[in-house]
C-alpha cells in the first residue's frame, strides 16, 4: 500500500521536474544522424574539430548544433562558459547573438507586411516623419575641398533597409565624429538609457553614406525597421518579439536582456590575440550591459540573447515555409520572397545575393563554400554564425563569444564537417 501510495505521489513531481526542464522545453526533437541520411562516424569529426578548437584556446568554449529534416543529429558543447572560473560550457548556454538579430527583425516586419500593417515599398517617414528628408554626405567636388551632405534623390523605404541599401552606415569613416557626437555609433545598444526610437530620431538628422537603393552599406537598417516594426505593430519591440515570435516558437531563453536567474548561464566574451585569450573588458560592449544595464533600448539590428537550441527552432520555421509545430508565422511565399536575391550584383560583387535580412547563395562554385543554391545565412559580431540549406534541409548554428571577432577559419571548418557528415543528398543527378 504504501510503494502504491509513493508512486502516486512521486509521478506528479517527476513530471513536474520534466515539464520545467530545458531539454523538455525547448530544442528539436532529436534524431539518430543515419535515420536521416547523416553520418554519426562523420559528426564525430565536427565534434573532435571544435573540442580541438577549445582545447587549443582558440575559443573558450562553442556550442554547435546540427538538424536535419527537422531533427537535431549533432547538438553538443565544449570548452568553457567562463575560463577564469573552470565552468564548463552547458549546452543551453546563453550568446550575445549580435546581427543574428536582424534575421528575426526581417520577420516581425514581414508578418506586419502579412497582415496590412506595412508594405516593402512603403516608405520608411510613414511610421518615423523624421526620415521624410534625408541626405547624403557627397565626396569632395575638387581636390582638398570637404565633403558636403546633398539631398537624398529619394525616400528610403522598407525594402532598403531589409536589404541594407538604404545607405546607412554604423556612422564609421569621415562622418565618425558627427555619428559619435549624436550618441548614435556602432551596432551596440545596450547600455542606452533611453528607447531606441530616440536615438533613431536623431540618426535621421546625420548625413548619410550613399544614396538609398544605390549602394550596399552595412549599419543601422535593421536597428530603423525595429522602430518601424514598433510604430506598425503598436508594441515595443522586446514585447513584439516575446509575444509573437519567442513564445509561439517556445524560444524560452531568446530575449534583448539576461533574465537574473539566468545570468548563469551567460557565456563570457573574450579576445583572440597573439598571447592568446584574454578576456574582454567589463563594461561596455566586451561584456555588455545585458543583465545589470538600463534595458531600456531594443536593438533589432544586433540587441538580442539567444541559445543554440532556440535559434534552431527559429530557423526550423523558416525552412519548413514558416510554420513549426503546428505554430505558422509567416506563409510560404513570403519565405520564398525573403530568402531571395533583391539587390543583383550590389553585395559582395555578385558572388552572393541578398535577401531580406540574408545572405543568399545562387551558385555554389561562384559563392566558392560547400552548400546548396538557395542557402541562407548570417552571423554576429560575437562570432556566432548559422546557415539553412533548404534543398538538403538542414539548419546549422555556431556559437561562442570572441570580440572582436576572429577571421572565419573555425566557422568555415564548421560548414565543411557539416556538410561532409551528409551521405544522403537530396539534390537529384
Amino acid at each position: 500500500m504504501h510503494q502504491i501510495i509513493a508512486r502516486r505521489v512521486l509521478v506528479p513531481i517527476v513530471l513536474a521536474f520534466t515539464l520545467a526542464s530545458p531539454a523538455f522545453s525547448q530544442g528539436l526533437p532529436a534524431a539518430a544522424p543515419e535515420s536521416v541520411g547523416m553520418s554519426g562516424p562523420r559528426l564525430q569529426r565536427l565534434s573532435a574539430a571544435m573540442k580541438r578548437a577549445a582545447d587549443e584556446g582558440r575559443v573558450s568554449g562553442v556550442v554547435t548544433l546540427v538538424a536535419r529534416k527537422g531533427k537535431t543529429t549533432h547538438h553538443e558543447s565544449f570548452g568553457y562558459l567562463d575560463r577564469e572560473k573552470q565552468v564548463p560550457m552547458p549546452k543551453d548556454a546563453i550568446f550575445r547573438i549580435a546581427s543574428m538579430s536582424k534575421a528575426i527583425t526581417t520577420v516581425a516586419a514581414v508578418m506586419l507586411m502579412e497582415e496590412g500593417a506595412l508594405l516593402l515599398d512603403d516608405p520608411v517617414s510613414k511610421f518615423i516623419p523624421a526620415f521624410k528628408k534625408t541626405t547624403v554626405m557627397a565626396p569632395p567636388a575638387t581636390s582638398g575641398s570637404e565633403a558636403t551632405p546633398i539631398p537624398a534623390k529619394r525616400e528610403i523605404t522598407v525594402r532598403h533597409l531589409l536589404t541594407h541599401t538604404s545607405g546607412i552606415s554604423y556612422g564609421t569613416g569621415p562622418m565618425e565624429g558627427q555619428y559619435k557626437a549624436a550618441n548614435v555609433h556602432m551596432w551596440y545598444f545596450a547600455d542606452k538609457d533611453e528607447p531606441i526610437a530616440a536615438t533613431i530620431e536623431r540618426l535621421a538628422s546625420l548625413p548619410f553614406d550613399a544614396q538609398p537603393g544605390e549602394r550596399y552599406v552595412y549599419g543601422f537598417s535593421t536597428d530603423i525597421l525595429g522602430v518601424v516594426v514598433e510604430k506598425a505593430s503598436g508594441l515595443p519591440l522586446d514585447e513584439f518579439f516575446r509575444t509573437r515570435i519567442f513564445e509561439p516558437l517556445k524560444m524560452v531563453d531568446s530575449s534583448f536582456y539576461v533574465p537574473p536567474a539566468k545570468a548563469s548561464r551567460f557565456a563570457t566574451v573574450y579576445s583572440a590575440g597573439a598571447s592568446g585569450l584574454t578576456r574582454a573588458p567589463d563594461p561596455g560592449r566586451g561584456q555588455g550591459d545585458y543583465v545589470t544595464g538600463p534595458r531600456k533600448s531594443f536593438s533589432g539590428g544586433a540587441g538580442v540573447v539567444s541559445t543554440a537550441s532556440d535559434y534552431a527552432r527559429f530557423l526550423q520555421m523558416l525552412l519548413n515555409g514558416g510554420e513549426l509545430d503546428g505554430v505558422r508565422l509567416l506563409g510560404p511565399k513570403s519565405v520564398e520572397l525573403m530568402t531571395s536575391n533583391h539587390v543583383g550584383n550590389l553585395y559582395q560583387d555578385g558572388r552572393f545575393g541578398f535577401g531580406l535580412g540574408f545572405e543568399i547563395v545562387e551558385h555554389v562554385g561562384r559563392s566558392g563554400r560547400p552548400g546548396s543554391v538557395g542557402e541562407f545565412s548570417w552571423g554576429g559580431a560575437y562570432h556566432t554564425k548559422f546557415w539553412v540549406d533548404p534543398v538538403e534541409k538542414v539548419v546549422a548554428v555556431f556559437m561562442t563569444q570572441l570580440l572582436p571577432a576572429p577571421g572565419p577559419a573555425l566557422q568555415d571548418q564548421f560548414r565543411v564537417l557539416v556538410n561532409q557528415a551528409i551521405v544522403q543528398t537530396e539534390v537529384k543527378r
